[in-house]
């Protein structure tokens, strides 16, 4: 089934939350942890996401290589400008998604658009 979910003036929060639970399949009455949902996820106007102007400047992302010293952080703003606002929907979603094989499966049916 495909889904449609306009993001304006929503939080990220809580389109995240329901897009997860949308990909995974528990809106369906024959969920099963072990099988990927048909279900696939547009979500429209993410440029329109409701975000404070604390949040855009304090919330960091972060993002490890495995060697010392490859730490890299970067802000909101800093993600919003080089990727935008899609990427800051996508790694939330991402985040809800539960760490199994078919978490890079699930992604793959989700379509933001700004």
């Amino acid at each position: 089934m495909n889904y449609t979910i306009d993001a304006t003036n929503k939080s990220v929060g809580r389109i995240a939350t329901e897009v997860a639970s949308i990909l995974m399949g528990k809106n369906e009455t024959s969920f099963s942890r072990n099988t990927i949902s048909t279900n696939t996820v547009t979500i429209t106007n993410a440029s329109k996401i409701k975000t404070s102007a604390a949040k855009l400047l304090e919330k960091t992302y972060k993002s490890y290589s495995g060697y010392p010293g490859g730490l890299k952080l970067e802000t909101m703003s800093n993600l919003i400008g080089r990727k935008g606002h899609g990427e800051i929907i996508a790694i939330a979603v991402k985040g809800m998604l539960p760490d199994n094989k078919l978490k890079r499966e699930m992604m793959k049916h989700l379509t933001i658009t700004e």
